[in-house]
């Protein structure tokens, strides 16, 4: 503009910022009460959406402000295309981070709510927070007159180069999404490794699987060694499962009666041990006639891997208190040693060797 700046530009463009500060703190308050309310609901959904809000609404009043009170101004046509093209890169900034909390949080919303997804897997939200972020300032660029034609064209040709830079966090990278997509692994599972690691997975994430173990330790394993051991999963196909215990009576024990005993046994530490199956029925297999006992099998269910410890601890307790009250013994193995009195011979050793005249015929005899 050709005018001069006067004290009334002045107090509009101040009332105009004022205004879009007002508003923002308004739409604050708003905000922050509807986020109480979301949180009240059983989707996550609307919660997501509320936080994405709480960013861009307030920051968009602030901005609408301050481009009202610049257009009141008398600014020289140079001033007021810079001015418009911060508040917009000001603008774009806030609606991308906006986006990449929105989208951020709808995969990881989708995430838990599906159990065949990987539920809290932060490798999905990673890189899809990445993607956003990176399409904002592609656009940014393009908004402030840089040609991105140029930047992406090097960008693919540095990939390369990169690609072989980072071979191993790559690897990584693609393993760990290979074993969400494969979905043999998923938060919560317990797994064990054929290398000996073991424990309740936490999060796998662009890099590494977070696994807990039972004394309750971390132990963080690279996607890659994981996608490539031998894993075995306790959580698949089934949560429920089942253990294995091997007991052994005297030979002169009644079986028919240490089988009525087991399985009442059984019925008990599945009814009142927490963890079990109630509905679990008693399972006792004789195998096997042994050394010094009959030995069998009994088969009891748990509704999760950890339960066992605390269930096998119930059932010994238990069974051997009823063995004894019941008279069935559970021999210790015994060896018998018989020893045979009998000679040694030493060997003839040759006199050259020994020292001896020749004829001599040292013996020794043990008896």
């Amino acid at each position: 503009m050709d005018r001069a700046l006067t004290l009334d530009d002045l107090i509009l463009a101040g009332i105009a910022l004022a205004a879009g500060v007002l508003a923002s703190f308004l739409l604050r308050v708003l905000l922050r009460w509807l986020g109480k309310q979301a949180g009240r609901t059983r989707w996550n959904g609307d919660d997501v959406l509320v936080a994405a809000l709480r960013i861009v609404v307030p920051w968009s009043a602030v901005v609408g402000g301050a481009a009202a009170g610049a257009a009141v101004l008398p600014l020289t046509p140079t001033v007021q295309h810079h001015t418009n093209q911060t508040l917009t890169v000001l603008l774009i900034f806030v609606v991308t981070a906006a986006a990449a909390r929105l989208i951020a949080g709808t995969v990881q919303s989708v995430t838990l709510s599906r159990s065949g997804v990987a539920g809290s897997a932060t490798i999905f939200v990673n890189i899809t927070r990445v993607l956003v972020l990176a399409i904002g300032f592609l656009v940014v660029l393009q908004t402030l007159g840089v040609s991105i034609a140029p930047m992406i064209t090097a960008l693919g040709v540095g990939g390369l180069a990169v690609a072989l830079a980072l071979q191993d966090t790559l690897a990584n990278l693609f393993a760990g999404i290979h074993i969400l997509a494969s979905n043999t692994v998923q938060r919560g599972d317990y797994i064990r490794l054929s290398s000996g690691e073991e424990g309740y997975v936490e999060d796998i994430n662009w890099r590494q699987t977070t696994v807990r173990n039972l004394s309750n330790n971390l132990v963080v394993i690279p996607n890659g060694q994981l996608a490539k051991t031998n894993m075995t999963n306790f959580m698949r196909p089934e949560q429920e499962l089942t253990i294995l215990l091997q007991v052994g009576v005297a030979y002169d024990s009644d079986l028919e009666q240490v089988e009525r005993v087991t399985n009442e046994v059984i019925g008990q530490v599945m009814k009142d041990v927490e963890g079990a199956l109630p509905e679990h029925d008693p399972i006792v297999r004789f195998h096997t006639f042994g050394d010094s006992r009959i030995g069998f099998t009994v088969i009891l269910g748990v509704g999760e891997f950890s339960d066992q410890y605390r269930i096998k601890h119930e059932f010994i307790k238990r069974l051997h208190r009823r063995y004894r009250e019941e008279g069935i013994r559970i021999p210790a193995p015994t060896r018998t040693v018989a020893l045979q009195q009998g000679a040694v011979v030493i060997p003839q050793q040759r006199g050259a060797e020994a020292g001896n005249e020749p004829g001599d015929t040292p013996s020794a005899r043990l008896g």
